[in-house]
């Protein structure tokens, strides 16, 4: 049994319906003051037939590890990951379909964040690989604000593997690295992309990245070479979203569609 914590994730879990919740657990010592937040999340709790028990706020810190709580707690069902082919079968777009894969991002809170992107995006679909990748964990989910239950994710063997299977579907594997050209805003989105996002450490893998069609950068202004994994990823997200709002019957821009055939282990 999985425990989330915290007012927005318990809140999107019950909303999401993605996996069962058991029981909810608020802190006793609420009782003395009252708090609507989590008076609203209750309400929703019991509508939906989830069983309520009280605990002492003591209790909870134990369940979560942490007293970053709020006075509530979720006992979940281990989640279930979709799996490759899920994502594929997404339905046709008309700017295109953008997934995201992450190649070794390890640190909980900057996984949450990039989840908490990625919806706020329209990502159709996030592909973890099941080694070399933070958990989806209660300290990912408090990251997220609970957005990590509205994300579709799929969870691979081999992340080289799975984008190599993207691309004989026709999908642009485009990396970010710090060396890359051209600039991010000047790859056109409005097709099917999957954005790869290499480790806190390293960035991508040699092999990753070698498979990737193209590597586009963030160009920076100051003293330091690269932004955190999470901001860098917010910053192409976002750009992406701006184009894909914009009619595909403008002119793209030609670094995205160059006329020599793709690079990749088993094109």
């Amino acid at each position: 049994m999985d425990v989330l914590y915290g007012l927005h994730p318990v809140e999107e879990a019950l909303r999401a319906g993605t996996r069962p919740l058991d029981h909810l657990s608020v802190a006793r010592e609420r009782e003395a003051r009252r708090d609507p937040r989590i008076d609203a999340v209750l309400e929703l709790a019991r509508a939906k037939g989830i069983r309520i028990s009280t605990e002492p706020r003591d209790q909870l810190t134990r369940h979560c590890k942490t007293d970053a709580h709020q006075g509530i707690v979720a006992f979940v069902r281990e989640r279930k990951f979709l799996a490759l082919e899920d994502l594929l079968n997404t339905p046709a777009r008309p700017n295109g379909r953008f997934f995201l894969a992450l190649d070794g991002v390890e640190d909980p809170h900057n996984l949450g964040a990039l989840l908490r992107s990625a919806d706020g995006s329209g990502i159709d679909g996030v592909i973890l690989p099941e080694r070399r990748s933070a958990p989806l964990s209660a300290v990912t989910a408090k990251s997220s604000a609970g957005a990590s239950e509205h994300v579709r994710i799929a969870q691979v063997v081999n992340i080289t593997r799975a984008l190599e299977t993207m691309k004989k579907h026709n999908i642009w594997i485009v990396g970010l690295d710090e060396r890359g050209t051209p600039d991010y805003t000047d790859f056109d989105f409005r097709q099917d992309v999957c954005l790869v996002l290499g480790s806190e450490g390293s960035g991508l893998h040699d092999l990753v990245k070698r498979t990737c069609d193209h590597l586009l950068r963030i160009p920076m202004a100051g003293s330091v070479s690269s932004l955190n994994v999470s901001v860098a990823g917010a910053v192409v997200m976002y750009e992406a979203m701006r184009q894909r709002r914009t009619p595909s019957t403008q002119p793209s821009p030609p670094e995205s569609k160059p006329p020599k055939p793709r690079k990749g282990l088993g094109s």
